[in-house]
């Protein structure tokens, strides 16, 4: 009997241990499990992290690509070359003529050249006919400086600069004229400069408007009796008057009811980054004196 207890005794015990064991590697084997799957989902944020960095990467390499690509657009192509070519109509003054060495001068000449060392570039002049300079602007030119009136017309086929100078046509006539009024005008013979705002303000008044490459022929013209008036700006017309003193008088266009006119550079048509390089430089030299130094010398002394 004590055997058989002894026996049954031993029997249990060992189930009791096989139970533990089996148990144990259970516990053990769910142990392992988590430790497989936290191992497995590290390594999948990393593969996230990573792909994140990259994508961060890229976008701020496009960023960069799109900065770049939006400098160089902002680089007007008239400006690339490191010259700015200017067209003008030497035949204008005190805003342009041509000087005693035979080059192109006067205001609007002084103003480029200031606005070229503003932007760092070489200045150019190429001087033509008045008429063709809003048709050579993004080809034969970069841009136009010449007393240039903004008007409507002109601003469908070119963009302008914010404007520099304010002015109103003259009618210039002989000494002994009688013409005094917008009603004396009718029917007259008027001289003009071909393309100029007093061509097309003589247009109002008679079909008979002589027109010329250069005002200062419409003048002589005049003086020997072949038109009865010339219409100028007033500038022009002030130098005129002095230069042919007692032979002619320069009348202000407000007693025959001009309007005022705004003088700006003529710009390639969409251009904007030269546009807002041009008006930038012309702000800085009306804000640091150079724009009031340039008046002084060729439109006051005159």
């Amino acid at each position: 009997m004590k055997k058989f207890l002894a026996a049954t005794l031993t029997l249990a015990l060992a189930m009791t241990m096989l139970t533990a064991c089996a148990g144990g590697d259970k516990q053990a084997q769910g142990a392992d499990e988590p430790a497989v799957q936290e191992t497995a989902s590290g390594e999948e944020n990393q593969e996230k992290t990573d792909a994140a960095a990259s994508g961060e990467q890229e976008a701020s390499q496009d960023a960069a690509e799109d900065a770049e690509d939006a400098a160089d657009a902002a680089v007007s192509e008239a400006l690339a070359d490191g010259v700015l070519t200017v067209g003008t109509n030497a035949e204008f003054p005190p805003f342009e003529y041509v000087d005693d060495n035979g080059e192109p001068d006067g205001f609007d000449m002084g103003l480029v050249k200031a606005i070229g060392e503003k932007l760092g570039v070489e200045v150019t002049v190429e001087n033509m006919e008045f008429d063709s300079l809003v048709s050579s602007i993004g080809n034969k030119i970069d841009i136009a400086a010449a007393g240039m009136t903004v008007t409507p017309e002109r601003s469908k086929t070119v963009d302008f600069s914010d404007s520099y100078y304010e002015a109103v046509q003259f009618v210039i006539l002989p000494a002994d004229s009688e013409i005094a009024q917008a009603s004396d005008l009718e029917g007259k013979t008027i001289g003009v400069q071909l393309g100029t705002t007093g061509d097309f303000t003589a247009e109002e008044f008679t079909e008979n408007v002589s027109r010329y490459n250069k005002a200062v022929d419409a003048v002589n013209d005049m003086i020997n009796g072949r038109v009865d008036c010339v219409i100028v700006d007033r500038n022009p017309a002030m130098v005129f008057e002095n230069r042919f003193e007692g032979q002619v008088v320069a009348l202000d266009g407000a007693q025959f009811g001009f309007e005022p006119e705004e003088y700006a550079i003529a710009i390639p048509k969409g251009d904007t980054a030269l546009l807002e390089a041009v008006n930038g430089a012309l702000e800085e030299i009306k804000a640091d004196g150079t724009f009031d130094e340039l008046v002084k010398t060729y439109i006051e002394a005159e």
